[in-house]
């Protein structure tokens, strides 16, 4: 059994259709730049290095390149923490090399999206010094400055204006001894949070935004951009959150405040003013800008609202539901086994409540997930190569717009280090001496880190067998998987059966199959533990008979989610399965019989009929 190319093209209405909508067709690739590719020896990765491997790019096949940060950073949170918007920091090269990187990429039809960093800032950012000069400088009210609590001592345990757990472990406030308060940050002290209820901070940022359109850049990513409106009292108040007792003992003092900064009053009246300063007069060439919120959080009927196009915010948005539905009780440290049926519900909500209005961002992996084959595939040597490819066909086959991380694209899998000396990430490190402080052993701690460590997807990108995986000539920031000897792009691209032609394919399905970006979802089996299936059927079962079209194409998707062999039956879609086998896992698997199907280990087929 072998799969044959598909019958059907994107037709020249669909692409007149889609037009100011180009990236309902994209692929985007997004790079983590201090770990991709290191030019001058350093052991840190950067743009020439970038530069150097658009070729692997273009081979891909994908559309978009979304850039992790890259401006001028004190590097506490690998450039989440921004102390000047309109530079590059010196580790990744200069402006100079940004601009022949956006040329090399538009000469290749590629676009390149900039990661937007506007929730906070460092606090080396001049507008952060300026701010934290004094009570009487004109930018104070730039950030969130409170007085301890009424009845404390500044800087004492329990003054702080609110008990708000920050994401990076400890309190979200840092006392300044020299003005007498506090500044709030999300994430690390280092990163203080900006008032966004300031106009004068929002018309700065969108200032910011449109240099770089000018520049050539061709959309935002937008981090944790569902954050940026607080819940604010009359008075100016933050209020407390409650406390989870299940949370690590050195955590149980800290509440849960995400209700007053998540998803808050005023981020649509944000963004839609943001869309209109910026991006309704950010197209060139006819081409809009791509923006995506990256939203913690976030609800289907928030994300519905936001994504359609009627509300001119934002184009899509990225969720956190399905990364999260392993977490347990104490979150992310403590993962439960992944039950396939409620997975599959998740993204099941999500296409059905995206389907009308607005567009879903597909992702497995980014530089804040472990790798998904060693989360919820198989990472043995003997299932690696096709459970990476079935995650990768059960993803890019849904309605939405799919996401690749550096390094998916070959199989990349955690690197599994047991000591904490080995690891860089800021979670990390904060999180094991809070969790060891509150009396947790180290085994413990290490047990909750390894499977999920920032830094399993920070690893140097796997180039070839030579020292350093091809990366670095130096000595790497960060260690490189020891796996690079086995997994390496050189080899995968000399594979025919490799991940990275299966990737290939994926992409190439989406540019030329009009029912992979329009279809219908529909899923099969959602009690099933083991097999993941659906369709997608083409809207409008008209002129079908055109053999340029896809009116009433289906498309159906069966994936084979574990290590033991599986044979189902898919009640009503025994003509499915007699349709061109447009993707397969495994060429010599058997054929399916009426409306059942047998499966191997981690087997996935894609028919089209």
């Amino acid at each position: 059994m072998t799969e044959r190319p598909a019958a059907a093209v994107r037709t020249d209405e669909t692409t007149r259709a889609h037009g100011r909508e180009w990236w309902r067709t994209a692929v985007v690739y997004q790079i983590y730049p201090r770990s991709f590719a290191d030019s001058d020896g350093d052991g840190v990765g950067d743009l020439r290095g970038i530069i150097g491997r658009l070729d692997h790019l273009q081979a891909l096949g994908v559309d978009v390149v979304w850039l992790s940060p890259i401006y001028s950073s004190p590097q506490d949170d690998n450039g989440y923490d921004i102390s000047d918007y309109q530079d590059i920091d010196p580790t990744f090269g200069t402006l100079a090399d940004l601009d022949e990187l956006i040329e090399g990429l538009h000469a290749r039809g590629m676009r390149l999206v900039m990661d937007l960093v506007v929730n906070h800032t460092s606090d080396e950012h001049p507008w952060f010094v300026a701010s934290r000069s004094g009570k009487d400088s004109p930018k104070r009210d730039w950030y969130w400055w409170r007085p301890p609590r009424p009845g404390t001592v500044g800087g004492e345990p329990g003054a702080e204006p609110t008990n708000w757990h920050s994401f990076f472990s400890g309190s979200t406030w840092q006392w300044d001894e020299a003005s007498g308060e506090y500044y709030l940050h999300l994430f690390s002290r280092k990163q203080p949070d900006l008032n966004w209820e300031n106009p004068s901070v929002r018309h700065a940022v969108y200032d910011m935004m449109r240099w770089w359109v000018a520049r050539g850049v061709d959309g935002f990513r937008m981090d944790v951009i569902n954050l940026i409106s607080k819940v604010v009292g009359p008075d100016g108040e933050l209020t407390d959150g409650a406390v989870n007792p299940a949370a690590p003992a050195g955590a149980r003092r800290f509440g849960d405040g995400s209700p007053q900064y998540t998803n808050g009053p005023r981020l649509e009246e944000f963004l839609a003013e943001m869309h209109r300063e910026v991006l309704a007069d950010g197209a060139r060439d006819g081409q809009v800008l791509l923006t995506v919120g990256e939203m913690p959080g976030v609800t289907l009927e928030l994300a519905r609202s936001v994504t359609d196009p009627a509300s001119r915010e934002l184009d899509m948005v990225f969720t956190f539901e399905h990364v999260g539905i392993d977490h347990g009780p104490a979150g992310k440290w403590r993962l439960n086994p992944l039950h396939l049926p409620d997975l599959k519900a998740n993204l099941a909500a999500w296409q059905e409540g995206l389907a009308d209005a607005g567009w879903n961002s597909l992702y497995w992996n980014n530089h804040d997930q472990p790798r998904v084959v060693s989360r919820w595939g198989d990472d043995s040597p003997e299932h690696r190569v096709s459970s990476a490819k079935t995650l990768g066909t059960v993803l890019h086959m849904l309605r939405g717009t799919p996401y690749v991380y550096q390094g998916e694209e070959l199989g990349m899998t955690n690197v599994g280090w047991a000591g904490i000396e080995d690891y860089r990430d800021i979670e990390t490190l904060n999180y094991y001496r809070e969790s060891v402080s509150g009396g947790a052993s180290d085994g413990e701690v290490m047990a909750g880190i390894g499977p999920v460590s920032r830094d399993n997807a920070r690893t140097p990108m796997q180039w070839d067998g030579s020292e350093n995986a091809g990366f670095t000539t130096g000595t790497p920031w960060l260690s490189v998987n020891p796996s690079y000897m086995e997994i390496n792009a050189a080899d995968a691209a000399a594979d025919p059966g490799s991940v990275f032609h299966h990737y290939r394919r994926l992409v190439e399905l989406r540019h030329t199959l009009d029912v992979v970006v329009d279809g219908r979802f529909e899923l099969l089996l959602p009690e099933h533990e083991q097999v993941f299936a659906y369709t997608r059927t083409a809207p409008g079962n008209q002129d079908a008979g055109d053999a340029g079209r896809s009116g009433g194409q289906t498309l159906l998707v069966v994936a084979n989610w574990s290590g033991e062999p599986v044979t189902v039956t898919l009640p009503g879609q025994a003509a499915a399965l007699t349709g061109e086998l447009v993707l397969t896992t495994h060429p010599d698997g058997a054929p399916a019989d009426g409306e059942s199907v047998a499966l191997a280990p981690w087997e996935s087929r894609v028919y089209l009929a």
